[in-house]
């Protein structure tokens, strides 16, 4: 799997519209083809941080989002919303999607 993790830090003024203006392609990255998961969280610390989580059956899927159109389309324009370049986390991994912590349940 290729474990992607990337943060971004969006303008005060336009961080509470996010998690919208980054929908299509959250929903275009979710429905492609190799994909296992593109999940989104705020940092606690800061609340103009947001942190993407993506997984990858291959490197192959992998690099088809990144040249996919969807992409293309939100690098256009995630340069007008951000304060700094995203800082990205990138490694294959023999895991392939998440697994349960066999010591910790509820009860």
């Amino acid at each position: 799997m290729i474990f992607v993790v990337v943060k971004f830090t969006i303008r005060a003024e336009r961080s509470h519209q996010w998690l919208s203006l980054i929908d299509d392609f959250t929903q275009a990255t979710r429905h492609a083809a190799g994909n296992i998961f593109c999940e989104w969280s705020r940092n606690v610390d800061d609340p103009h941080q947001f942190i993407v989580v993506e997984g990858f059956e291959s490197k192959e899927a992998d690099e088809a989002h990144l040249n996919s159109d969807y992409f293309r389309v939100a690098m256009a324009w995630i340069p007008d919303v951000i304060v700094k370049a995203p800082e990205i986390v990138k490694t294959e991994m023999p895991q392939n999607g998440w697994r349960e912590i066999t010591e910790l349940s509820p009860r």
